[in-house]
């Protein structure tokens, strides 16, 4: 037992000189270059790896002839050719000309090392004949190595981990990454770690043999187009169909959501008390995700605020319901008044005004948000209850505010009355909360006021004609009274054929 760890302890003295040995002639050597200028290469290594090879065999007791000491010398200097030729065609060739991957010189020296490595045991083993010698100091160095090997286990995962991220290639500098539950932007990559930043600045140092061991969803290849999902719980009353078509419309508008791939709406769950739909769209950059995902849910929130969809809460009140129902009487209120003062409408009674207004719709737009689109069809007007709007027409590609709307204005009756496509597109400029008559409620007010024809018909002869300049370029007052005569029936016979009256 005593013979055994004399033995180990010869070896680790053995090896700790070999080491030290090397260490001294490569300090020797770098102060003789920098404060000499002495030129040193590859061969003064050699050199150094040599003197410390018979330092090392000198303390161990190891007898040899000296034709075995020249033999060896020889090989340890050849060797020198083989770490050229690996410099030459594997790392430049191969990896930085032909992969394009840059190989550090600390790749180099540790392989380069290595190839002495072996080479060295080679020459114990075969050209010494020492095997009975070396056995104590094989197993030092065991003893060396164990530790070495335990001190530098993870740093030597990391350079192999960044040698097959290197080399491989599955994602690059600039990508965004989902790995595990986080996800972040590649900084940097090199041979021990990965650096990812956060949509919070927050800075994550990932060990490449981490990173490997992870499945890795790469966002921005082999694009940055990717999809996301987002998810909202509806009351359990209203239609899935109707709520697809609600949530995809308000996704579809969203900023930053891509119109190819389309926005999809899938039902996923039955939770307790509402249904579980998910929002699946398509972004580029995964950098602009926060902003991606509030405007969805904000346009999510209006849009279903508008049908009338609620997002149901695991308690409710009948309190609110009622303070719901006092509101939507005073809007009511308000619209009849602003109707009131309404050329178009002067011809209805007030219970004919107050039928009107009681069956049509009160819809809240967010900031940004279209209410009309420009060539759209129609078949609806609009009151503007509160809040304002831009009202913007098409030229030269670009979209050029023409007019502001307010609260107490009215828009869309021409579409309303006739059917014709929206003549300009109206965005709201903060949040607005309008009043929308519809086709059937107008129909319905008209059937029982069948006189109004010919007064709305008129009156929109009238706007017709001033949009079109015709008043003010009209030379004579039979032309402008023939012309007048002419756009009141065209609009009279339009309204009774779009009213079916």
């Amino acid at each position: 037992m005593l013979d055994a760890v004399s033995e180990a302890q010869r070896g680790a003295i053995t090896v700790a000189v070999f080491i030290v040995t090397f260490f001294v002639a490569v300090g020797i050597g770098r102060f003789l270059k920098r404060r000499a200028g002495v030129q040193l290469g590859v061969v003064f290594r050699l050199f150094c790896l040599i003197i410390a090879f018979y330092a090392a065999i000198a303390v161990y007791g190891v007898d040899a002839p000296w034709r075995y000491h020249i033999g060896a010398a020889a090989i340890l200097l050849s060797t020198a050719l083989v770490v050229a030729l690996v410099n030459r065609y594997v790392w430049d060739f191969y990896f930085e000309k032909k992969r394009q991957t840059p190989i550090p010189n600390f790749l180099r020296e540790v392989v380069g090392g290595f190839i002495f490595l072996i080479v060295l045991l080679l020459i114990l083993s075969y050209g010494y004949h020492a095997e009975t010698q070396l056995k104590g100091l094989l197993a030092g160095s065991g003893l060396v190595a164990i530790i070495l090997g335990f001190a530098g286990q993870n740093l030597f995962a990391g350079i192999i981990g960044g040698i097959s991220i290197q080399i491989n290639r599955p994602y690059k500098v600039g990508d965004w990454l989902k790995v595990g539950d986080t996800y972040g932007e590649v900084r940097e990559i090199n041979w021990r770690s990965t650096r990812l930043c956060t949509n919070d600045q927050i800075y994550l140092d990932i060990p490449n043999n981490e990173m490997v061991s992870h499945q890795i969803v790469n966002l921005h290849y082999p694009t940055e187009t990717h999809a996301m999902r987002v998810r909202v719980g509806i009351d359990y009353n209203v239609p899935p169909n109707r709520v697809k078509d609600v949530l995809g419309r308000a996704a579809q508008k969203a900023k930053n959501v891509l119109p190819n791939p389309p926005v999809r709406v899938y039902l996923v769950d039955f939770s307790d008390y509402a249904m579980t739909y998910e929002i699946k769209f398509f972004m580029g950059n995964h950098s602009r995700i926060n902003e991606t995902n509030d405007s969805i849910r904000t346009n999510v929130w209006y849009e279903l605020k508008r049908q009338g969809i609620s997002i149901p809460l695991p308690t409710r009140t009948l309190h609110v319901e009622r303070k719901k129902a006092t509101r939507v009487q005073e809007d009511q209120a308000e619209a009849f008044s602003i109707l009131r003062g309404e050329p178009l409408f002067d011809c209805l009674t007030e219970d004919q005004l107050s039928q009107m207004v009681n069956q049509a719709r009160l819809k809240l737009f967010g900031r940004g948000e279209p209410v009309i689109e420009e060539g759209a069809a129609g078949d609806s007007m609009f009151v503007m209850l509160r809040g304002a709007a831009n009202v913007l027409v098409s030229k030269n590609g670009s979209k050029i505010q023409v007019a502001k709307l307010s609260a107490g204005d009215c828009f869309g009756e021409m579409s309303l009355l006739t059917g014709e496509p929206r003549s300009a597109t109206v965005r709201a400029d903060g949040d607005c909360y309008v009043m929308e008559i519809g086709k059937p409620v107008m129909a319905e007010v008209l059937s029982s006021a069948p006189s109004c024809m010919e007064q709305l018909s008129q009156l929109l002869a009238q706007r017709r004609m001033e949009t079109e300049g015709i008043l003010k370029e009209a030379s004579g007052s039979d032309d402008h009274a023939l012309t007048e005569r002419q756009y009141t029936a065209n609009f009279l016979n339009r309204l009774r054929t779009f009213f079916q009256l």
